[in-house]
């Protein structure tokens, strides 16, 4: 945490004042009080003397009045400076996650990163909260009590010597023990938001299956392993509480008795030991508050790390220091001699891809599956970095560009088609928010989607769930494509995003499509043959290389590969 304070509670420094100033008036009322008392018991009752106790009983009241309202101001902003930098972390996280490419999100996981963003942020918070009510009280309690009960009788106050390092060693024990725990507690939390969201996600292909009970057991296996490590927790902390309190009363019997040996023997007026009492208990309390509060600071500080080490992550895909820009972007796609692999990998997914798309012309990338043509199109929004070679638009490599400079030429419908809750328009409305609703029905007569849309209650306005599971498949890639449509990208990137439609309204959507996109550049990675025959360029890829480029005749007498794939698909009389 040392370094996540500093960074995110800076900017309410003056909160964190304002509540110092108020703890620090609290602690010392409260140590002002119990002199008071003493007083009043050893002046007021045993002189007799009722305007003495009446003088002074206002004024403790008056000073209790204060107390009270310094407290309720003091959690006031307390609680709204460690609010506030809950939501500073969490917009921390979502910001540099979004700027993270494939390879980093992987490297932690959705699970993770939902769970350092939800709870390890609250439990941040959780503890920030405690420490601006109680943690700031406590260190001015117990040293200034320690002070005060000095004050009152220096011999008594020898029990200290014992107590307090007792208190302490505990504490300290407890929380060296705890950390690991916790932070395996944090990585079995990131386990059952896995197994949730996979169980949700894929809760057709469970039932389909008949592995509902599978799910359950595997469900409960990381139920029952989170439940057995928070439970070694917190029986370790179970030992601690009744140390503390058995501390704490033991150390009352001891005042007593050593009290009123010393009263006794004339060392000590009852006032005195009363006042000294209080101050022993103000100063075990704050002790003891001090250590419920290390409680929370190891799983705090498991939490802490892990959100550090997101903020920390050096992201693989930024902007360059000097970014070139097109001045007037044509959408002209060159590959030349690209290579890639995933990290870590001892062989490349794609090697020596040369080709060029250029605008006006349809693209196509056709080979077998796992020839690496996903990939392949991955490279030209910059998912992810080529190892060597470039990829670049109208002669400027795409990593000389600004990110968003370089999405906003693109438009790209994914395999698996994505919609956001809302509605339609919003939706369509994702590449160009200025989009009116001519625009958008214009978008949807070219996806073939304007007919099912009108049907929809509300027609544009109509309401869309999260991730289109309200529409069906081929309705959630035609609204896809409507909406790289709706953005008009100088470069459309369509990567397998006809494979849910039939023959018919496929043919209709390309006849469309190629009349709208007469001057951007189309580049389709397809599987079915009949979407990609009449493409002005073919790629065939192959183990990721390029085996052949040219028309479907062409391919059709020269690549073997092309052939193979085209008859796996198509007689011969089809073909023909």
């Amino acid at each position: 945490m040392t370094k996540l304070l500093p960074r995110f509670l800076w900017p309410y420094r003056l909160s964190l004042a304002v509540v110092l100033i108020l703890v620090a008036i609290q602690a010392i009322s409260n140590l002002y009080l119990p002199s008071l008392n003493a007083d009043i018991i050893n002046y007021g009752v045993v002189k007799g003397d009722t305007d003495y106790i009446v003088r002074t009983g206002v004024f403790m009241l008056l000073v209790t009045s204060m107390l009270g309202v310094c407290s309720i101001v003091a959690v006031f902003f307390g609680s709204r400076t460690a609010m506030k930098f809950g939501r500073d972390v969490r917009s921390a996280i979502f910001r540099k996650v979004m700027s993270f490419s494939q390879k980093d999100t992987n490297t932690f996981g959705t699970p993770s990163l939902i769970t350092r963003n939800t709870n390890d942020v609250q439990q941040v918070q959780m503890v920030l909260v405690m420490a601006f009510n109680v943690m700031i009280m406590a260190p001015i309690m117990c040293v200034g009590g320690i002070i005060m009960a000095l004050r009152e009788d220096v011999p008594l106050s020898g029990l200290f010597v014992v107590v307090i390092p007792l208190v302490v060693g505990m504490i300290a024990i407890v929380a060296t023990l705890a950390l690991p725990m916790f932070r395996s507690v944090q990585k079995k939390t990131d386990r059952i938001n896995q197994v949730m969201r996979e169980t949700l996600s894929g809760v057709r292909v469970i039932r389909a299956f008949v592995r509902t009970e599978h799910e359950e057991r595997r469900f409960d296996d990381a139920n029952a392993d989170l439940t057995r490590t928070q439970l070694r927790v917190n029986r370790l902390f179970a030992v601690m509480i009744p140390f503390l309190f058995g501390t704490m009363n033991l150390a009352t019997i001891a005042i007593v008795w050593f009290g009123g040996l010393r009263i006794d023997s004339g060392g000590m007026q009852i006032g005195n030991l009363s006042a000294f009492l209080q101050y022993v208990m103000l100063v075990l309390f704050s002790v003891m508050m001090a250590a419920l509060i290390f409680v929370m600071v190891p799983r705090a500080a498991a939490a802490s790390e892990r959100i550090q080490a997101v903020l920390d992550t050096e992201v693989d895909l930024c902007d360059p220091d000097e970014p070139q820009e097109i001045a007037e972007p044509r959408g002209v796609v060159e590959f030349d001699n690209v290579e890639f692999r995933y990290p870590g990998a001892e062989e490349p997914v794609l090697c020596g891809i040369t080709f060029t798309a250029r605008p006006g012309q349809t693209t196509a990338i056709v080979g077998s599956t796992g020839s690496g043509k996903t990939t392949l199109a991955n490279l030209i929004p910059r998912f992810y970095d080529v190892t060597s070679g470039s990829v670049c638009i109208d002669g400027v490599d795409v990593r000389q560009l600004r990110q968003e400079s370089l999405w906003k030429l693109i438009g790209v419908v994914p395999q698996k088609a994505f919609l956001f809750s809302g509605t339609v328009a919003g939706n369509l409305r994702y590449g160009d928010e200025t989009a009116d609703d001519e625009a958008l029905w214009h978008a949807l007569t070219i996806a073939q989607g304007r007919e099912f849309v009108s049907e929809m209650e509300g027609g544009l306005e109509a309401e869309i769930d999260q991730g289109g599971t309200n529409v069906s498949g081929g309705q959630r890639q035609r609204l896809a494509i409507a909406r790289a449509i709706a953005k008009k990208p100088k470069v459309y990137i369509f990567d397998d995003s006809f494979s849910a439609l039939d023959f018919k309204t496929d043919q209709q959507l390309r006849a469309a499509l190629r009349k709208e996109t007469r001057n951007a550049t189309v580049i389709i990675v397809a599987q079915r043959v009949g979407t990609i025959m009449r493409a002005d360029q073919i790629v065939v890829l192959d183990s990721g290389n390029v085996v052949g480029i040219g028309t479907h005749e062409t391919l059709m007498g020269s690549c073997e590969t092309y052939r193979e794939i085209v008859y796996s698909q198509l007689t011969r009389e089809e073909v023909a």
